[in-house]
């Protein structure tokens, strides 16, 4: 049994640098139907931040650890269907922020062997996120169009190579120019800048409003335009609110087209997701992670006892991908 581990943990919501603190604890044994991880690495993403802020939509009892996704190595099993040894990722909320963690065993999936662990500890949110925009809301024709903003984020990105592989031609909003050939290298058929004349070119390009789904992470004029590029009977998705901008839904798209706005939480979905859906979903894309053909770009990895720098470097300029807590 070990002995003892470390962990972040806040007592009270409010901004992260000044209420997380690293504490000594001794990790719980595993009950019947539990397992005991043995952390590698967890990301720090945005809902995690929120959560500690206390503005998340779901906000745990205090005192609490954050993390919300990770990969680790099962310690010690009281599970049938884990073993000391196996690779696993978290589907729920699970403390990762955390040396250690022990959760019901219907929190974790098997990972398979040889799967890279930085990637694996991102591999719940976002390219799961991904995979039901593409795959969620009404399959797109082989070599249809979908429209995205945010194309340089975490999601854009999953969702240019998954639907690469899919057979769905992507157009990617992004703010600065310099990120086109970038994310157009990664499988993206067309990148433009998020502004008018960038709307434009897309226009152009589509032949008009031809875009089966478009999927929206930043509201305001960004999600209006993505609305525009819609055909009739469309979906238009939203997933984040980066630019912290309602969506505005003109009356005539709504009456004329009947395009349908909707929502996306993963979070949610997982809640009422079948064991089969979860399998199917997971299991893919976790065999997409090891053969390279899903990656998320890595800025910095941090010890949990660097806390204070993980934190400054996720607002520090020239960051270039996730920041991830190394165990």
């Amino acid at each position: 049994m070990t002995e003892s581990g470390t962990r972040l943990i806040f007592r009270t919501t409010g901004k992260p640098a000044d209420v997380l603190e690293l504490e000594t604890f001794t990790p719980r044994e595993p009950t019947p139907g539990e397992v005991l991880v043995r952390m590698v690495a967890a990301p720090l993403n945005p809902a995690d931040l929120n959560t500690i802020e206390g503005t998340y939509g779901v906000k745990p009892a205090l005192p609490a650890t954050p993390g919300i996704e990770g990969v680790g190595v099962v310690e010690d099993s009281a599970a049938e269907d884990f073993s000391a040894g196996d690779a696993v990722i978290f589907l729920k909320r699970s403390a990762t922020w955390a040396t250690h963690t022990t959760v019901p065993a219907d929190t974790l999936f098997k990972l398979p062997a040889g799967i890279d662990p930085v990637q694996a500890a991102m591999l719940k949110v976002n390219p799961a996120t991904a995979w039901r925009l593409l795959r969620g809301f009404g399959l797109v024709e082989d070599g249809g169009w979908i429209v995205q903003n945010a194309g340089n984020s975490a999601v854009g990105r999953c969702v240019i190579q998954l639907a690469r592989d899919f057979g769905i031609r992507t157009v990617s909003f992004v703010r600065r120019p310099e990120l086109v050939d970038e994310l157009k290298a990664l499988g993206g058929n067309a990148v433009f800048t998020d502004d008018d004349a960038g709307r434009a070119a897309a226009k152009e390009l589509l032949g008009g409003a031809r875009a089966a789904l478009a999927f929206n992470a930043v509201g305001g004029d960004s999600a209006l335009g993505l609305l525009k590029l819609l055909r009739e009977g469309a979906s238009h998705i939203t997933y984040g609110a980066m630019g912290r901008r309602p969506v505005t839904v003109p009356n005539g798209l709504l009456i004329f087209r009947d395009i349908a706005v909707r929502g996306l939480w993963i979070t949610k979905w997982l809640e009422g997701a079948s064991a089969e859906q979860i399998r199917e979903i997971y299991g893919t894309l976790a065999e997409k992670v090891k053969a390279d053909a899903v990656t998320q770009k890595v800025d910095a990895l941090f010890s949990l006892e660097d806390f204070p720098k993980a934190l400054a470097r996720l607002d520090e300029p020239g960051r270039d991908g996730k920041v991830l807590f190394s165990f």
